[in-house]
């Protein structure tokens, strides 16, 4: 069953129930365009596996995903966390653009159980997203998680570093 619903076609198609942004008019909708419509049904899209993110961020010392690539972000978070990421001085790490990639957008999200993009991973861990990278950046806490992972922050002072240096 198909019918026309405030310029989307909404497909009935046994138990799935989905809407797609393809517009076939006011017409009567066609077998193959129902097959062409489906296609374009997320519930179709199989998330990437725990494997499969656990070899992506795996022994990674800084993973980003992100909307976009650091060097053209397509979303405001993801333009802060590359943003916050510059301020330290960090220009080398891996980025996921999850809007190439439907499976690893709703993967990353299953993975982490935290629903939003970006996420940030820091040696295999965790971090979190935008609002958490901003709070850590402010009190100090991103300097120490980069630090751990072997990072250096432009931000940390001369002296803070040299005296880390005569402790070793």
């Amino acid at each position: 069953m198909s019918q026309i619903l405030r310029g989307c076609l909404r497909i009935t198609n046994g138990s799935n129930n989905f809407f797609t942004n393809l517009n076939f008019g006011i017409s009567t909708v066609t077998k193959e365009e129902l097959i062409i419509a489906r296609r374009f049904s997320s519930s179709d899209i199989k998330p990437v596996t725990r494997e499969e993110i656990d070899k992506i961020i795996k022994n990674k010392k800084l993973v980003v995903f992100m909307k976009g690539v650091p060097e053209e972000p397509r979303c405001g978070f993801s333009n802060a966390v590359v943003q916050i990421l510059r301020m330290h001085g960090v220009s080398s790490y891996d980025s996921y653009d999850v809007l190439k990639d439907e499976g690893i957008r709703k993967g990353i999200k299953e993975y982490s159980n935290w629903p939003t993009i970006p996420q940030v991973y820091i040696d295999g861990e965790f971090i979190g997203g935008c609002d958490i990278v901003v709070e850590m950046h402010k009190n100090g806490e991103l300097v120490e998680k980069l630090q751990k992972a072997g990072i250096k922050s432009i931000l940390v002072e001369p002296h803070e570093n040299e005296g880390d240096k005569k402790k070793d």
